[in-house]
Order: structure tokens, then sequence, then C-alpha cells
């Protein structure tokens, strides 16, 4: 077998005049609302030379120009503006949608070391954060071309990235600009373990990149469970999915156990569990109509928690610590599957009926969340997560482009999802917050005397009232959060996040959201 591509974050280099020699970049991508608010810092030259495609184009502020100039790098000119920024609807993704837009463009003309000039706003202060994380998304490699097609294993050999109106402290740029980075390397990392297909990121060979991922120097350490006794004993939910699989060696779980513990006296704890449903063909309750397509990015919570953890081993940030379970498994279908009306005990001791083999990721999740929840106990300043892309409902009430999130009642006090909606407002990652209510524990009790909990109903979540609402319900009574609400004794912050919407679908790459939102949330402020 051929070694592994680990995922990488092109080299950008940091430019700090634009009328300096320029000769190790090959274009200009200029990134900005107005052409005034740049002038100062270009060639009078290619200043004028853009004014007159203004002069003979009315859409020059919302269309890309692409021009040739002797003044700039390599003779290409790339001017992608942002538009309209300050309307009630705009928000800071203006200036992502104009650099990915005017990257795209450089490498498709032939560039191999773009210079991105970005100038900033008065009205979005990461708006040069931004721009660079959309200029590095451009130039991701899927995993299987890596590998695969070595030709094609770059699209660029670095960038440059000017900062107009840059902070007097250099270091702070540079600092802007690792951090940008290890945000692109963990995205990277999200891509290549969602977005590869269902053999190269069958559960084995996530467990395979997950450990090359993180070797001895990476302050990461692993554990990876795949016996299938050990899961029918501690996480009998996840056992149940597995079971369909697991007499296939190559399609067989794993559990991936990590933790990130960084320098100094811990004063926060991340505790997350991301959904890694390799494949979903909906078990015994089998997706059909040509609904089973795009079923291979059902994994892409676990490989975003994946990516975060990504981004601490290259961060580092000090009194930070995370503990993260990838449940990983594929939802078969076949005669070992598990069933609907199937009663199974879970971690927790709460015995739940199965109602709809499709809902398997809040199965394979749940006893995991049991699992950090005890560890909860003893972490500093703990904070709860379930990442997953759980529900088409969650599409249905907010659309392709947001996270949904949803506390528990101490993470509404702390107002947790609030603190992440404005996170991501920050960085072009945006969230909408939801709310569990009392209807939707209603909705989870079993009405037998044999269970405790109902897993699902038999509709598609898209066609259920409280459709992404009630699984959060599930997943915090089968865990045994419920009994650690804002009334209890030992009440610990619980946020679920529905990335069903944000995640990405093919054909295109995954996103790798919501990475950059619980960046800006717990590391940010430690590193820059």
């Amino acid at each position: 077998m051929a070694p592994i591509q680990i995922a990488t974050a092109v080299d950008v280099q940091l430019v700090k005049n634009l009328s300096s020699s320029l000769n190790d970049y090959d274009a200009l991508v200029v990134v900005a609302t107005q052409l005034e608010e740049i002038t100062e810092y270009l060639d009078n030259a290619v200043t004028r030379h853009l004014q007159s495609h203004r002069e003979i184009n009315n859409s020059f502020n919302n269309d890309i120009t692409v021009s040739v100039h002797e003044n700039v790098p390599g003779k290409r000119l790339i001017f992608s503006p942002t538009g309209a920024v300050d309307r009630d609807h705009d928000d800071v993704r203006r200036f992502a949608d104009a650099a990915l837009a005017g990257v795209k463009k450089a490498i498709g003309i032939g560039a191999r070391s773009p210079l991105i000039a970005s100038f900033g706003s008065k009205r979005y202060r990461q708006a040069n954060l931004v721009t660079l994380l959309a200029a590095l998304e451009a130039t991701y490699v899927p995993l299987q071309v890596r590998e695969e097609v070595p030709e094609r294993r770059t699209k660029v050999d670095k960038l440059g990235f000017f900062i107009g109106q840059a902070s007097p402290n250099h270091d702070a740029d540079q600092k802007l600009i690792d951090y940008a980075r290890a945000i692109e390397f963990g995205r990277a990392v999200g891509r290549d373990i969602g977005g590869a297909d269902p053999e190269r990121m069958a559960p084995p060979r996530v467990a395979e990149y997950v450990q090359e991922l993180f070797g001895k120097s990476s302050g990461v350490k692993v554990d990876v469970v795949k016996d299938k006794k050990e899961f029918e004993k501690n996480f009998p939910l996840f056992a149940a999915v597995n079971r369909a699989s697991s007499s296939v060696d190559r399609h067989n779980g794993r559990l991936i156990f990590l933790e990130y513990k960084g320098e100094g006296e811990i004063n926060t704890t991340a505790l997350l569990v991301g959904k890694g449903i390799t494949f979903d063909t909906g078990g015994l309750d089998i997706k059909a109509g040509g609904h089973m397509a795009g079923m291979s990015y059902d994994k892409c919570g676990a490989a975003n928690v994946t990516g975060f953890f990504k981004v601490l081993s290259e961060l580092k940030p000090k009194q930070f610590k995370a503990i993260g379970v990838l449940a990983v498994a594929r939802n078969n279908c076949g005669e070992e599957g598990y069933t609907a009306d199937e009663v199974i005990t879970s971690r927790g001791g709460v015995r739940v009926r199965i109602g709809n083999t499709d809902a398997e990721g809040r199965m394979v999740m749940v006893d995991p969340l049991c699992y950090i929840k005890e560890l909860a106990a003893k972490e500093v300043n703990p904070h709860l997560f379930t990442m997953a892309t759980l529900t088409g409902h969650v599409i249905r009430a907010y659309g392709t482009n947001y996270t949904a999130a949803v506390d528990n009642g101490p993470a509404r006090d702390n107002e947790t999802s609030q603190k992440l909606q404005a996170a991501g407002d920050e960085v072009g990652d945006p969230f909408e917050i939801s709310t569990v209510r009392r209807e939707d524990f209603a909705f989870i009790a079993d009405e037998s005397e044999t269970a405790d909990v109902l897993q699902c109903n038999n509709e598609a979540s898209s066609a259920t009232s409280r459709g992404h609402q009630f699984p959060a319900a599930f997943l915090a009574r089968v865990s045994g959060l419920d009994n650690h609400g804002r009334n209890s004794a030992n009440p610990l912050r619980y946020t679920h996040l529905d990335i069903a919407g944000s995640g990405g679908e093919l054909p295109h790459s995954p996103t790798g959201r919501p990475i950059p939102a619980l960046c800006q949330m717990f590391i940010a402020d430690r590193v820059l």
C-alpha cells in the first residue's frame, strides 16, 4: 500500500510592500471592496489600468477583472471585488467569496505562486483572516487525487499575502498567517477524512490516517478500540450499528480516542464526540430512490473533530485541554443488521427501542457522549459537544450553509451557542441557534413498558416536526446528561452541533466547518 498522503497547508509568506521586488510570485490577486481604498498601495500605472476597466464595465465592483499588466507579478492582474458589504444581509463571507474566486481564477490561468493583496474592513475585524482562509481553501487537493494522481498533487507552490493597513506590529501579521495556516491544516484533514470515498476511508483506514497524522511529536494522544466485545460491553448502541459490518474486516468499526493537553494550568476543557459513519445505507430501513448517493460524507462530524485536534497540535495553545471520541462505523444493510423494534440498553443504563435504523448517527454517538460525560466530572471548566451530519431537517430549517447549535440548560445559561454564533460570524462560519424543548423530550419517551426511550420515529426527519431538535433530547437523555441539568448538583454544559447543512456535499469537497468557529471561540485569544 502506498504511503498515506497526509494533508498539508501551503506555505504563505508575508509581503510587506507591493512596490518592492515581487519576482517570487506570478500573479497579483487584489481582494477589495472599492478601488479607492487600495490606490495608495498599488503602483500608479496599475491603479490607472484598473480605473480604465471600471470606466467601461458597470459591473466592475461585482465581477472579477482579469488583465495583463507589466507592473504586477507574472503580468497577471486579477481584481476580485467583494461587492457591497454594508447592507443588512451582508456579512464577512463577501471577502471569502471574493478571495476564493480570485485565487481559483489565478490557478486556472496558470499561476503557481499567486500573491493575494487584502485590505481588510472597518466593519469586519477578521476580514484579512477570512480572506486568507478562503485563499488557502482554493489550494486544497483531495486526498485520493494526491495519492492516485501524483502529477496533480499540488495546485500551487506557495502564496504571498499582503495586508493593507497592516498592524504596526509585524509579529501580529505573521501570527495571523500562522493561525490561518493551522486552521486550513485542520480543515484539510476534515476534507481528507470526510471527502474520501467509503473504501478509502473505511473505519480501519480512518484509524490508520489518524494515527499517522498524530505522530509522536504532535502533542495529541491516540487510542483506537476495535474489539467487538469491548463495543458490546461498553458502547452497546455503537455495537448495534456496527453489527452488520463487523464480519467484514475492512468495514469493522473503530472508536478513536484523542487527547490534547496544553502547557500550564488548565482553565478550559472541550470534550467532543464526532459522528463518523463512513457510509450510510440506512441499514434495514434502507435509503431508496437514489438517496444513498453522497452518504460517504456522513463521517464529516468525526472528520472535523479530528481537524480541530490537528489545529491544536499545530498551535499548541496553553492552559487548554481537549478530549475527543471519533465514532467510526459503516451503517450496513445485512443479515446481522440491527432492526426496528429491538430494545438495547445503553452505556448509561437507558433502555432504547429502535424505531428506524437510518437514525444511526445518534446511536453511534450517545455511548461515547456518556463516556465523556463521565470524564467531564473530573475536568476543569468542561464544555461537551456532539458534532454530526445528523438530520435532513436541519437543512429544511436553515439551508445548506449553516450549523445548528442546540444547548442544554447549563450551556444555555452560559450562552454557549450565542458565543459560537458570534465567533462564527467573525470568521465566516455562521450558526443558527435552536432550542431543545419539553416537546422534544416527550417525543422520545417510549410508551411501552419495555423501553424507556424511543430512538426515532419512522418518518424522514425533514417530514417530522422539530426533526433536528428532538435528536438532541435523545442524546441528552440516553447519555445521562439530563441528570446534569441546571437544577443538578453537577451541571454540565452540552451543545449539539448539527452540520448536515454546513458540512458540504458532493460533488464539492467538504467544508471543514465548524473548525474555524471552534478555533475562534477556544484558541484565538491564546495564540494571537
